[in-house]
């Protein structure tokens, strides 16, 4: 695993409503720790740091360390809550936990190899079924990713978790099945329709139409008038 990277909080006296908002408008984004027997605690992030993070496609696969109210706490992110208009961060929750303890998440899926793939060259798609897969694993080994290698699949050959090198100490959470994360399945044949009939035919229905309607409409006004 990569080298931890660190985020500073500051704690916040007060929650609710009001002072979450106070919070936001100086330019933080509230949140709370709990978890790994601490005290929950209220903190505050700025919100640059936290947006910059945020927006890392691992942010809730990695474990940071926080640094806040004079103690330094390994934590994962757990929880963002977004405004439903403009998608800006309101709050954030983080799991505190022990760097050894055994946890579940979520892991981003990658493919490698995709033009050494005859399946896509003959024109398939991956039919992906799984984005992310959860792992069990410890804080401290968390895998940034796991990688597919599509080298030498064709169409109809599918890719099971039993086939995905994963480091020692990381399993499935789910174990009772060999699951499918993706498949390579056959290109999406649609029916083509001829443009000049399909035009011939709309142009000749849509003159009638407006034929019709111009002569009822000028009878019609007419026979208002009188």
């Amino acid at each position: 695993m990569s080298d931890q990277p660190t985020i500073s909080a500051e704690l916040r006296d007060t929650s609710g409503t009001g002072p979450a908002r106070a919070t936001r408008r100086s330019g933080y984004i509230p949140g709370v720790v709990y978890g790994a027997d601490t005290e929950s605690l209220s903190i505050a992030v700025e919100r640059d740091v936290l947006g910059r993070e945020a927006h890392q496609a691992s942010f809730f696969s990695h474990l940071y360390k926080l640094k806040v109210g004079g103690k330094t706490l390994d934590v994962l992110a757990r929880d963002l809550q977004l405004h439903p208009v403009t998608d800006a961060i309101m709050h954030v929750d983080f799991l505190a936990v022990k760097a050894d303890a055994m946890i579940a998440v979520n892991v981003a899926v990658v493919f490698l190899n995709e033009d050494e793939c005859p399946g896509l060259s003959r024109g398939g798609v991956i039919n992906i079924v799984r984005h992310e897969v959860e792992l069990m694993c410890p804080a401290n080994a968390i895998p940034e990713q796991i990688e597919l290698d599509l080298a030498g699949l064709d169409i109809g050959d599918s890719i099971h978790i039993s086939a995905v090198p994963l480091p020692d100490g990381v399993t499935p959470t789910i174990d009772d099945r060999d699951f499918t994360i993706a498949t390579i399945a056959a290109p999406t044949v649609q029916e083509e329709v001829a443009e000049g009939e399909g035009e011939d035919g709309i142009e000749g229905e849509a003159g009638e139409g407006a034929e019709g309607e111009g002569d009822g409409g000028d009878e019609d006004g007419k026979d208002g008038d009188s």
